[in-house]
């Protein structure tokens, strides 16, 4: 390796699109920076071993207490723009999953709330690069 060369760091996460049929998603409220106050996907860190389908189920129950098959959930695309997140390089693989209309979402780990939004009216404060996975998964 040369001087100029350089080796960046790449964290791997997972996110949960998590959608009724009537057409609500669960976001969370974050309870820390970066973007504390504002919605999010539930999701986070990928823990070594774990594959990101079973981390975005994982991670899910944590934040919302809503426990999913990790069978059931549908890969919905990568997310690895190099400025996605404040705090470095970080890729996601998103998930979608289909729930029943009325599935109770308590917040939980490092969600300050969990709550259901109607898909054509999210809150106006998306963290990070989450507005642009839940309009891929409204297109899907």
């Amino acid at each position: 390796m040369t001087d100029t060369e350089t080796v960046e760091t790449i964290r791997y996460t997972a996110d949960v699109v998590a959608l009724t049929p009537d057409g609500s998603v669960l976001l969370i409220e974050r309870g820390w920076p970066p973007y504390e106050g504002a919605w999010a996907l539930p999701g986070g860190h990928v823990d070594p071993g774990e594959t990101s389908r079973a981390a975005a189920a994982r991670e899910l129950k944590e934040e919302t207490g809503i426990r999913v098959a990790v069978d059931e959930l549908r890969q919905l695309g990568v997310w690895d723009s190099p400025a996605r997140d404040p705090r470095g390089r970080y890729v996601t693989v998103a998930y979608t999953v289909l729930v029943p209309a009325g599935t109770p979402a308590t917040a939980g780990d490092d969600a300050r709330t969990a709550r259901w939004w109607p898909l054509d009216a999210l809150p106006e404060r998306l963290a990070f690069d989450h507005a642009d996975i839940l309009s891929a998964a409204a297109a899907s």
